[in-house]
């Protein structure tokens, strides 16, 4: 029986972060890929390495609690040690953050608590902010307020419109993500009583929260 922790992850769409874990070959297991739309390219990359996929159709539910329930027994079957959320764009019922309160990661495409929510890329470039990045933190039932594990900068260019700076801050993701979740998996981080992330790492902590994309083009 593999030790190895057990992960299930949460997609709405083409799965780039889920395809990043997967390339970085991290000491752990994707022991599911749950999706609620059956078309999520997504679900492609997971079948071609062996991993087993569900689908919960949001449509089939009146009500955003049912389907919750739904999705909840579907990934309470994996016994994961983790649920991540890899763009999943799902808004989760206070009820089901609870029940997986303390092992529900996301990433979000800010620098929390900076531009919580949609169209954080068009947000930072009307605010004419220097840097941009991306956020891994844990969800609780305040949206995108939960603790940060760990963030990714990348600078913003004065020529850079909405479609640029996704794709650089896109990239941010497929580095940060990985990051965080070998560093999970190789116990260098713990979410404490207090609500704050502490990387075990103390003389290294910084460098350890904050990936940089230096300020060359």
């Amino acid at each position: 029986m593999s030790t190895e922790r057990r992960v299930v992850v949460l997609i709405s769409g083409r799965g780039s972060n889920l395809g990043a874990l997967l390339e970085a070959r991290l000491p752990l297991q994707v022991v599911a890929v749950i999706s609620h739309r059956a078309d999520a390219a997504g679900l492609g990359l997971a079948l071609e390495r062996g991993i087993p996929t569900r689908v919960i159709p949001a449509g089939a539910y009146a009500e955003r609690k049912d389907f919750d329930r739904a999705l909840q027994q579907a990934i309470d079957g994996f016994s994961p040690d983790l649920v991540v959320l890899a763009g999943f764009m799902r808004i989760l019922t206070p009820e089901f953050v609870a029940h997986y309160q303390g092992r529900l990661l996301n990433i979000h495409p800010s620098l929390l608590p900076s531009f919580p929510g949609l169209h954080t890329h068009r947000r930072a470039l009307a605010e004419g902010v220097a840097v941009h990045g991306c956020t891994v933190h844990f969800v609780t039932t305040e949206l995108d307020r939960g603790p940060i594990v760990a963030q990714g900068v990348v600078p913003v260019w004065a020529e850079d419109d909405e479609a640029s700076l996704a794709a650089r801050v896109l990239h941010m993701e497929h580095r940060l993500f990985p990051h965080v979740l070998r560093g999970w998996a190789e116990n260098r981080w713990v979410l404490r009583a207090d609500g704050q992330v502490r990387w075990r790492d103390d003389s290294q902590e910084q460098n350890l929260r904050l990936l940089w994309a230096g300020a060359s083009r």
